[in-house]
């Protein structure tokens, strides 16, 4: 009597699995300050797709080749991450931050969650933090 072999089914693949095809040349300025930032943040390509309403393929793209992205892409990867858009353009130098081991902030969640709401909202809570900010003269 012989032993009956199975195969199994593969198990599907998901973008977080897949590190993808190596560069073969180097990343633009903005690709590699994209990229750094990602991993200062420790997000994965798929978990900054998600945060900017993105595919994993247009943050690839991003990162490797893109030499000119829009004005509104700019602005909203600035949103996502909480900084100047000067800092995408290189106007101003990525710095390395240093950062606590740990769970992010509180200010770190809240920033996240007000980068996920549509630009309409993200202007009303902008302006409420002005003015707060304003009476207590900072």
């Amino acid at each position: 009597m012989q032993a009956e072999t199975r195969i199994s089914e593969p198990a599907p693949y998901s973008p977080a699995d897949m590190a993808g095809r190596p560069a073969t040349k180097p990343a633009p300025p903005f690709g590699e300050r994209l990229a750094a930032l990602r991993k200062e943040r420790g997000w994965t390509q798929p978990q900054l797709a998600e945060r900017l309403g993105a595919t994993v393929k247009m943050v690839t793209y991003l990162e490797r080749q893109a030499k000119n992205p829009t004005v509104k892409t700019m602005e909203q990867i600035a949103s996502v991450f909480g900084i100047p858009a000067s800092e995408l353009l290189g106007s101003v130098k990525v710095s390395k931050r240093a950062r606590k081991p740990g769970p992010p902030s509180r200010l770190q969640e809240l920033t996240e969650q007000l980068a996920q709401l549509p630009r309409s909202k993200q202007k009303i809570v902008v302006e409420m933090l002005e003015g707060f900010l304003q009476k207590t003269g900072k």
